[in-house]
């Protein structure tokens, strides 16, 4: 299928040479940050005109793997290590330094982690996709063994057990409500936050369907939910209520769609259905961030791109928690006015 978006809409290209940019930030300063697989890991920071900085892990003993990142004041990020067999959040500082965030739980170390983020209040919130080793073996609909964890004041803990493959998190405006997607039960969840974090029984919002494996989330200004799905490399807008759902952007391929559904059904997708996206522009699309001119621009990580993508939408998005923070440590470290 052709590439596909909004009428009266170009998609273009930022940034070049990155490796794996599975997550992608905005911020009000015009920088976007994205995970970054050079070297040892790190942070990708593109400016508006595409040139890329990076901050390198200085550590070169650490082999941190980002995936989900986030961003704090000063410049700071943390890090969902996605490692082979271990996991857990660092904190990346603009000099290079890492320190531990959040390695484990109870005693136990974290497993392979994936998407970090922090609510009004400061508490960090944390997804591990699944307990299972390699993680491929938990591509099913079967899937229950990843789990959201939070850290705050009282320490760290699960708050939510069982899911299938949870993916990235996201706020309602008004900080009430808990989102994540579960891309291999293939489902958009939501869930009530209470005072002390404590999480309310899971509504599912929206089902997906046949080629779709939610990955990204974030809302827009009006309350719905833009989900970003590898595979079928679709951005997919779904109403709050979990009443509709429109496909806003696809680049997708019907034979590899074919070919993953039939191993989806047979217990039997593995890497190759991920990591063999035939699509020409998009390379399995995984998350997206608003930002540019009145938040009406959807930045695009792809996991298998060397690039990141954006396009103008018609509705602005929902203004990050991070999106006005102060980040001069980090302009200074890398020399960006």
């Amino acid at each position: 299928m052709p590439l596909r978006l909004p009428r009266d809409t170009q998609l273009s290209a930022i940034g070049s040479g990155l490796v794996r940019p599975e997550s992608v930030l905005t911020h009000s300063s015009g920088l976007l940050f994205c995970s970054d697989w050079h070297g040892n890991g790190g942070i990708a920071v593109v400016t508006p005109t595409g040139v890329v900085h990076r901050i390198a892990v200085a550590d070169t003993s650490l082999n941190l793997r980002p995936n989900g990142i986030a961003l704090e004041a000063g410049g700071s990020f943390i890090i969902a290590h996605l490692g082979a067999e271990d996991g857990g959040a660092f904190r990346l500082h603009p000099d290079g330094s890492v320190d531990p965030a959040l390695l484990a739980i109870d005693g136990t170390p974290l497993p392979p982690s994936n998407f970090p983020i922090r609510d009004a209040t400061g508490r960090l919130w944390l997804t591990v996709s699944t307990r299972k080793s390699p993680r491929s073996e938990d591509y099913r609909a079967t899937a229950s063994s990843g789990f959201i964890a939070v850290q705050d004041k009282n320490g760290a803990r699960i708050v939510a057990d069982g899911l299938g493959y949870a993916n990235e998190l996201a706020f309602s405006a008004d900080g009430q409500h808990l989102y994540v997607n579960e891309t291999f039960a293939r489902r958009l969840t939501r869930y009530a936050i209470a005072a002390d974090a404590s999480l309310s029984e899971p509504t599912v919002i929206w089902r997906f369907g046949p080629g779709d494996y939610p990955d990204g989330v974030v809302l827009d200004a009006e309350g719905h939910l833009w989900i970003t799905s590898i595979v079928s490399n679709r951005v997919i807008r779904v109403a709050p209520d979990g009443s509709r759902a429109e496909v806003i952007v696809e680049d997708s391929d019907q034979a590899h769609l074919d070919w993953a559904e039939a191993a989806y059904g047979t217990n039997t997708m593995g890497r190759p259905h991920l990591d063999g996206q035939p699509a020409k522009t998009l390379r399995n699309i995984s998350s997206l961030a608003f930002g540019g001119p009145g938040l009406r621009r959807a930045h695009l990580g792809c996991l298998l791109g060397d690039g990141l993508f954006q396009f103008d939408t018609s509705v602005p998005g929902l203004k990050p928690l991070h999106y006005d923070l102060d980040i001069s440590p980090l302009l200074e470290t890398l020399d960006i006015a």
